[in-house]
């Protein structure tokens, strides 16, 4: 597994979906539908998904570390 950060390409947004599917070798697409269906149950993640875009970094700024 690669470490978790977001990708300069391939974004739709923030970078988070497709940077957690990355991380865990899923298509970026089959994880923006399971946050999607997410977003229908009861629960924070909308601002887990905003935490997660302020916090993680970006593919090149995690390389400079």
């Amino acid at each position: 597994m690669s470490a978790l950060a977001r990708p300069r390409h391939g974004r739709m947004i923030g970078g988070v979906c497709a940077g957690l599917a990355h991380r865990f070798g899923m298509k970026p697409t089959t994880m923006r539908v399971i946050f999607l269906l997410s977003c229908l149950l009861p629960g924070p993640q909308f601002l887990l998904y905003l935490a997660l875009w302020i916090f993680l970094p970006n593919e090149d700024q995690r390389t400079a570390w």
